[in-house]
């Protein structure tokens, strides 16, 4: 790259990448959150009991999470060009379909196959990240990125619960599916996997996103995963852990609040629908501030450390606002200090992200795909619990608050328990020589 071409300002091609990418974030969440608005309604028309209903939101979850790596690692050989554009359709199909369900074992079938399309969608964003974003824009970037998502979660709830009033639940699932195959095909017509061979990049901007430590893109295919090293690494096994727990608390929101706030509290389907708005609004703002963040804490002097004070703090005022918010009479006060705890817990996220595109080394589709895909221990275990325990509650002759209200106290608890796991992660890069010897003797 010669010096005339580097004095050339650079292009700003990567913001338009990060616009697609708060796009795929955004329907990722529209299509995911929806469901927990359409659950009274379905269990209605189709005659399903709570824990039935569990199930049907399990089935998502358990294939969100088996996909994750399997897909990670296919964006990792075929770039994620191919695969974002490829799963994004299929999960738009799977959306769609989903309003054509007639019972619980076709609900749960098409549930699964839409939970494994949309397994792959952050693994291979991060792949974006890191060719496309210099890691002091990275944070930022992430954190505008998940905000969106959020903002997806914001709309779904009181935009499904008019479209449900208007037109019924199964035309909710068919006018979200359209959007996400418009987005499908845009991506695939505009990105590309090297900045380098994209036309509205130029040299300067490429040499802008690779810095001095990288000149050089990376490769397709990075190789066989040590997965005997990744198995013992105590930052990849406790980002693990701070996934599992953050997935069992913020699964009940994506999950069941909807039914709670009926249950529970007597509320009206369009009012739940705006107060888990507001509660999903939290979660936004916390992505964007924990953005800011990231990039921030990049310069402190040891940023693992107040990465890991960070989420002490955050997650110990998530439990304190959860605590308070359950014993409030008032619905509209529980859920401003539920989004409150959501805002603290999720300022966490964009700096989880910082800790693990680079825990996860060359490998960073595929490991971040098993990091964040083994969050759905954590989000079946929600989901079926309060199925479940609701259930049991109600078999007793409990109501209302009595029978929903005793689920917050695990809810606190495991907000501790990530308090305490982020305070013991450590930044301990995995070690390339075995990876390295099995590619050359191939």
């Amino acid at each position: 790259m010669s010096s005339s071409e580097l004095d050339v300002t650079p292009t700003r091609a990567r913001f338009l990448v990060a616009a697609w990418l708060c796009g795929l974030s955004g329907i990722l969440y529209l299509d995911r959150i929806c469901m927990g608005q359409a659950v009274v309604p379905i269990q209605k028309e189709l005659d399903l009991s709570n824990s039935q209903m569990s199930l049907v939101l399990m089935s998502f979850t358990l294939a969100y999470g088996l996909f994750a790596v399997p897909v990670g690692r296919w964006g990792d050989k075929r770039g994620p060009r191919s695969v974002l554009s490829q799963i994004v359709l299929a999960w738009s199909l799977f959306t769609a379909m989903t309003g054509a369900a007639t019972g619980l074992i076709t609900l749960v079938l098409v549930r699964f196959l839409f939970g494994a399309a949309e397994a792959g969608a952050f693994p291979n964003a991060a792949k974006v990240m890191a060719r496309w974003f210099p890691p002091g824009e990275r944070g930022r970037v992430q954190g505008v990125m998940l905000a969106f998502s959020q903002l997806g979660a914001v709309a779904a709830p009181a935009a499904t619960a008019y479209l449900i009033d208007a037109a019924g639940w199964r035309w909710v699932f068919v006018v979200y599916g359209l959007i996400g195959i418009a987005w499908a095909i845009g991506f695939w017509l505009w990105f590309r996997d090297d900045p380098a061979t994209h036309p509205r990049a130029n040299a300067a901007e490429v040499a802008v996103i690779r810095g001095t430590d990288e000149p050089e893109p990376p490769a397709v295919d990075p190789g066989p995963v040590p997965w005997g090293q990744v198995a013992t690494n105590r930052g990849i096994v406790v980002l693990s852990v701070i996934m599992v727990f953050g997935a069992f608390y913020t699964y009940f929101f994506y999950s069941w609040f909807q039914k709670y706030l009926n249950a529970s509290r007597g509320v009206g389907n369009v009012e739940a629908g705006n107060l888990t708005s507001l509660v999903m609004a939290g979660s936004a703002v916390g992505m964007l501030l924990g953005g800011w963040l990231a990039d921030r804490l990049r310069h402190a002097s040891d940023p693992v450390r107040a990465r890991r004070l960070l989420g002490v703090a955050c997650y110990l005022v998530a439990a304190a606002c959860l605590f308070l918010g359950v014993r409030q009479d008032d619905s509209l006060t529980l859920a401003a200090l539920w989004g409150a705890s959501f805002c603290a817990m999720h300022v966490t996220l964009p700096n989880w992200w910082s800790c693990a595109i680079p825990q996860a080394g060359k490998h960073t589709a595929t490991l971040f795909g098993l990091m964040n895909g083994l969050g759905v221990f954590g989000a079946m275990a929600s989901q079926g619990f309060v199925g479940v325990f609701a259930d049991w509650q109600a078999s007793r002759g409990l109501s209302g608050r009595e029978q929903w209200d005793p689920i917050f106290d695990v809810y606190v608890f495991v907000l501790l328990a990530n308090a305490v796991a982020w305070w013991s992660y450590r930044d301990t890069p995995l070690e390339d020589s075995q990876a390295q010897q099995v590619e050359e003797n191939w």
